[in-house]
């Protein structure tokens, strides 16, 4: 089926989260010319006794969308004190939004690895054409600070020698960040410790002849093979673990993720409270003096049909945002009063809940609460969070009970924090002792919830010593 236009736009704006609407409205205000944001401490619009005059078609026209723009009026009051009901005591002036705007126009921009690298290089005392070598060496170099394609193919690319390639990459290789331009994790790892001036060390000698060994934690093979004890490998590991196995990190270029959460929740009077933040959200209204435009004789009907349409389309924008905020608050409310535990006690208290649940609870239909909390996020008293995560299946309990999945992960998260590194617990022991604590699950089902959590297997959590 082929959705209209207008439900088609419904749909966005519920889906979409606030930064993102504020700027769909901020896109509709530049295209439809009947669109406002009305001054500072503005009043409704006032009703207007008097009715057009003549008995025609064209006045029967313009007398039948009169009365569209007095519904129009009341919508207006209606969205204005929706609007303000949790902005009653604050100010908004126009040095107040100067200042946010600059705020957020003032966010720096991270500096890239390639132009933190290239600054490095102007700065060096290569020539003009050793500049030009490191430049292209530079372009080459991925994200993660490292450098895969071989100098022998990038030479090749220019006809130049391959030795000045290695000369110049030396002394790209000695810029920070600390690993930069290496082939490989295990050049870039000796090339940290060689500028830690361990370039000898038993560290250094691990990584560059038992590498693989150390990928698979097969400390006591090196420790054989190194006629050393396996405390002292494992010394040596743990240092090593300290080293940035991507350099480039740092330096991703990208801009960080803001994130402008669709709803508040405060504990107000040991109760808590849902408050939508509209402060993001420009408050709109049809202009007056398309009203008036309306009402004017002199109006031609192109005009007026032309006008028609855009208040029609305004309104009902008005409208769906209404509709969106009265939708994700409903959703909301429902999710704090289920969910009341989680905010005084943690993840521990985190109840199963379902989308279906909650649509039965606000009498809507599965697909659009789906639809309100895709990518919104609520701010409570214990963090920030996106509304999907307090959507969670349900374990059985040995109680009869049940609990969410997601606070079955907090629990092996927890044994797993005080295990002994020396003995970690496997899949099999993380079971039995869910078990104990009347969680029955599956062995393959904790192994796939601590992979959720990134936490290798226990073989190579194992420390020695």
């Amino acid at each position: 089926m082929v959705l209209a236009p207008q439900l088609r736009q419904s749909l966005e704006l519920l889906q979409v989260p606030t930064l993102e609407l504020r700027a769909l409205i901020r896109a509709e205000l530049e295209k439809n010319p009947t669109l406002e944001e009305p001054p500072e401490n503005y009043t409704p619009l006032e009703d207007d006794d008097g009715e057009p005059k003549g008995n025609n078609d064209a006045d029967q026209k313009a007398l039948d969308f009169r009365k569209e723009f007095e519904v129009l009026a009341r919508l207006d009051d209606e969205w204005r004190d929706y609007f303000f009901q949790e902005e009653s005591n604050r100010s908004y002036t126009t040095e107040s939004a100067e200042k946010r705007q600059y705020f957020f126009d003032s966010v720096p921009q991270p500096e890239s690895l390639q132009v933190h690298l290239v600054n490095q290089l102007h700065l060096s005392d290569l020539n003009e054409a050793s500049r030009q070598i490191g430049e292209l060496i530079i372009g080459s170099i991925n994200d993660d600070g490292l450098l895969t394609t071989p100098v022998e193919e990038l030479a090749a690319s220019i006809n130049a020698d391959p030795d000045l390639f290695r000369s110049v990459l030396e002394i790209i290789q000695d810029f920070d960040p600390t690993g930069v331009g290496a082939k490989d994790l295990q050049e870039c790892l000796l090339i940290q410790l060689k500028r830690l001036d361990k370039g000898d060390s038993l560290a250094s000698t691990i990584i560059r002849n038992h590498f693989t060994l150390l990928g698979a934690r097969k400390l006591q093979d090196i420790a054989k093979a190194l006629k050393t004890t396996p405390e002292e490998i494992q010394k040596a590991a743990d240092f090593i673990a300290t080293l940035t196995p991507r350099p480039g990190n740092a330096y991703t270029g990208e801009s960080s993720a803001y994130i402008a959460p669709d709803v508040l929740v405060r504990k107000m009077k040991d109760q808590y409270v849902v408050i939508l933040n509209d402060d993001q959200i420009p408050h709109i209204r049809i202009s007056r003096q398309y009203r008036t435009l309306m009402n004017d004789e002199t109006t031609t009907a192109e005009l007026r049909d032309y006008v028609q349409d855009k208040v029609r389309a305004g309104t009902f924008l008005i409208k769906s945002i209404q509709q969106r905020q009265s939708t994700i608050f409903n959703i909301a409310t429902e999710i704090v009063r289920v969910q009341e535990e989680f905010l005084e006690h943690g993840v521990s208290h985190l109840k199963p809940l379902t989308m279906s649940q909650v649509a039965d609870a606000v009498k809507l239909h599965e697909t659009t609460v789906s639809r309100a909390v895709s990518g919104k996020h609520m701010r409570t008293p214990v963090g920030l969070f996106e509304m999907k995560y307090f959507f969670t299946p349900a374990i059985k309990t040995a109680g009869g009970g049940s609990v969410s999945n997601k606070t079955v992960i907090d629990m092996i998260a927890g044994m797993v924090s005080s295990e002994s590194s020396t003995a970690p617990l496997s899949d099999q022991e993380l079971m039995d002792r869910l078990k104990v604590k009347g969680v029955d699950i599956a062995r393959r089902t904790v192994a796939k919830y601590r992979m959720a959590l990134n936490l290798p297997p226990s073989h190579l959590r194992k420390k020695i010593g």
